[in-house]
Formats: C-alpha cells, structure tokens, sequence
C-alpha cells in the first residue's frame, strides 16, 4: 500500500515518462538513459542488498504528419526484493496556445511486476498472509498528461499515470488473503522558468515537481546555474528527504549530468547516486507559420 513510483534528481529530464503530453516537444529525437543508485549499500538483517536502484531509458520524437509527437519510455526499477519493469508508449497532439505549444498525450502502460517472498523476513514464523516463491503479474493500465511550454522560456505540465490502477493476479489461492499486485496511480505537477541575466553567459533554471498517490506527495524544488550552455551546477531539495548537489556539462549536443543526494531524514543511511546521459538529435522542421491576435506576440 506504500508509494510504488522512483522520483528522480534528474526529474527535468525523466518528463517523458510521467506526462505523455511531454513527447515530441523538442526540435528532433531526444534520447535519455537515467541510473539511480539510492541509499548505497543499504542492507537488511541478514546482510541482503536491499537499497533501491532504478534504470530509465526513454525517446520521444516530434511527428509533423500527425500534429503531434511519439514517446517510448522503459524502466526497470528494483527495491529490496520487488523487481518491476515498465514500458510506455505515448502519442502527443501539439497545439499552438498562447505564444507557446500544447501537448495532449495519451500513453499505454504495461507493467510487470515480482516479488521474491521467500526472501522476506517474517516478524511472525509462517505467516500465513505471506505468499510462498516468486509471485509476477502483467498489469496494463493508461497514462494522461498536459504540457504546455513557450521555447526557451516557461513549461507547466500535468498527469497522471496508472489512471485505472488495473489489478493483477490474487497472490494466494486460499480465502484467507486476497493480496494482490495493483498499480499506482499517481499525480505530477511539473513546471520550469529560464531567467536570462544581463550578461547573456549566464542563464538560471528554476524548476519544480510535485508527484502525489494522495496517500503520500513528494515535493521537489530545486535550481540550476548554467554557464555558456555548456556547463551547470545547481541544487534540488525534496522536502523532508534530501537534498542535492547536480553538476553537468554539454559536447555539442550530448548531455551528461551527476547528482548527489544527501539523507535528511534522521536515518543512518548513505546517500543516493544519480547519473543521466542524453542526446538531441536535430530533425529540420518545417513550421508552420502562427498567427496571434495579440501584439503581446509581435
């Protein structure tokens, strides 16, 4: 019944993923891999490496002939003895709004999902409620999402994922239990700004995300410094969890970015690892021309 979804440092990177709405925003094909290593070498009684570590590989691509954008984001994501992975296809539908542009996404979200319980340490001996073995189960659910950005300087986005929180397999055939693996249904709100100081060498990326299953909510506020578009250091505070120092730099058009999350919850456990490599590969598009009824635009 706890929270199921990873949030990353690096969650202006990750948007793919959680908002649909996201896919095909940028000006060619966007390819991003994210490695988190949490809680380093956090261990359970018996000496298990139980500490949370998650992959993410994810595309998004814009797609002229369909007023839109495609997305694919994959993701393998273990914590103690769970293991899950997930795969989502999302379309985006682009509109011109306001000076900016409109992305409506729907994404299809198939999860699979196991559990080794034999390697559970039980408070009471032969808990009945406790499954026996590895137990798995392929969960199919929806992801929705808005996200609305004007190039270069503001986005907001909105969505949800596992909108119908789809329900696997019962876990054991006695009436005792009905467990049961279900999806998470989860909330994001997303927003950034680029601040353009006088000189222009300098740039600064405010930048916020709240992700919420309405049982528990994370916030995330946090601030990059970026130099000559090619170098950044900034900070990331997630309340009552952490807080982290991100350092990246950009070759041409591959970004690599580290970050190093600091435990401020009180508890004796090491800090979380963060490593994200992307790549733009620039697509030359042709833009339709935009009328405004505003000399705001001009």
């Amino acid at each position: 019944m706890s929270q199921q979804a990873p949030m990353f440092t690096n969650y202006s990177n990750s948007y793919a993923t959680v908002n649909p709405g996201f896919g095909g925003l940028s000006d060619g094909v966007n390819v991003m891999g994210i490695y988190r290593d949490q809680w380093t070498g956090f261990k359970d009684m018996e000496g298990n490496a139980v500490a949370p570590n998650t992959m993410l590989f994810s595309g998004d691509m814009p797609i002229p002939l369909l007023r839109g954008g495609a997305s694919l984001a994959i993701m393998k994501d273990q914590i103690g003895f769970e293991d899950n992975i997930n795969v989502n296809m999302g379309y985006s539908f682009h509109l011109d709004l306001g000076g900016g542009t409109l992305g409506i996404g729907l994404a299809l979200n198939m999860i699979n999902r196991s559990v080794d319980f034999d390697k559970f340490i039980p408070t009471v001996d032969n808990d009945p409620m406790l499954p026996k073995g590895e137990q798995d189960a392929m969960l199919v659910d929806a992801n929705f999402g808005l996200f609305w950005q004007i190039p270069e300087t503001f986005y907001v986005g909105l969505s949800a994922t596992n909108l119908f929180e789809s329900k696997g397999k019962e876990l054991l055939s006695s009436a005792t239990s009905s467990a049961s693996f279900v999806g998470d249904r989860t909330f994001y709100l997303m927003a950034g700004y680029e601040y353009q100081f006088n000189n222009p060498v300098f740039k600064l990326l405010p930048s916020m995300c709240i992700m919420s299953d309405i049982a528990s909510t994370q916030f995330n506020v946090g601030t990059k410094l970026l130099y000559n578009n090619k170098v950044w250091g900034g900070i990331n505070y997630r309340f009552q969890e952490s807080i982290a120092a991100m350092v990246g730099f950009k070759f041409k058009d591959i970004q690599i970015s580290y970050s190093y999350d600091i435990n401020t919850m009180g508890l004796s456990v090491q800090g979380s690892h963060e490593i994200c490599v992307s790549y733009l590969f620039k697509m030359d598009l042709e833009k339709s021309p935009r009328i405004y009824h505003s000399i705001r635009y001009l």
